[in-house]
């Protein structure tokens, strides 16, 4: 717990007015910045001797319209870094908000960290959250027909086109979804003596 509070007191001293939020729960710190100083923070977490933060071990992006089942009130989409400090042993949570939801944006960090390449493609691919000043910004996981943006809590689950190979054009094509949306009511069998129980 002191190495926890040790971290608490130099993140508070080396952020100063640029931390929004510092919750220290489950022996973890998560902070939250705002858009405007995230690469500004990014920089100074790698950078400064007391913190020493040398690798983003993971970063995603989360879509909080509905939060635990429960409209969310605050901006909708954030992207959440993990970073490591091999050289002083902790761990940090860094949180930041798109001040935009309808072309939600922040500042691209893989020129502070490398490895925030092909994390910021798939936030981008699932999420639609625009990196910027990344130098190759292009899905990564869905194909380039592909239409939105798939972990979006409002994408339909089927999805907006299906593809499937055309023999008569020998190649892949692009139509409307063939699946009708359906909701499937399970059909419950209740009995006496399920499983052998008296």
């Amino acid at each position: 717990m002191i190495h926890l509070e040790a971290l608490q007191q130099a993140l508070e001293v080396a952020l100063g007015s640029r931390l929004n939020t510092l919750v220290a729960d489950r022996g973890e710190i998560t902070i939250t910045v705002s858009a405007a100083d995230y690469r500004e923070v990014a920089l100074t977490l790698r950078d400064d001797p007391a913190l020493r933060f040398e690798q983003l071990i993971d970063l995603c992006g989360v879509d909080y319209s509905e939060y635990r089942d429960e409209p969310w009130l605050g901006l909708r989409f954030c992207v959440v870094s993990h970073l490591l400090s091999v050289s002083l042993n902790w761990r940090l949570r860094l949180k930041v908000f798109c001040i935009d939801d309808e072309v939600p944006s922040v500042a691209s960090l893989n020129e502070v960290w490398s490895s925030a390449n092909w994390f910021e493609r798939e936030a981008f691919d699932l999420y639609g959250i625009i990196f910027d000043g990344h130098l190759d910004l292009r899905r990564i996981l869905t194909d380039y027909g592909f239409i939105g943006h798939p972990f979006r809590k409002d994408f339909p689950t089927s999805g907006n086109v299906e593809m499937r190979y055309d023999p008569e054009k020998k190649r892949v094509i692009y139509q409307p979804v063939t699946i009708e949306p359906r909701d499937i009511t399970p059909r419950i069998i209740r009995e006496d003596n399920y499983g052998g129980l008296h």
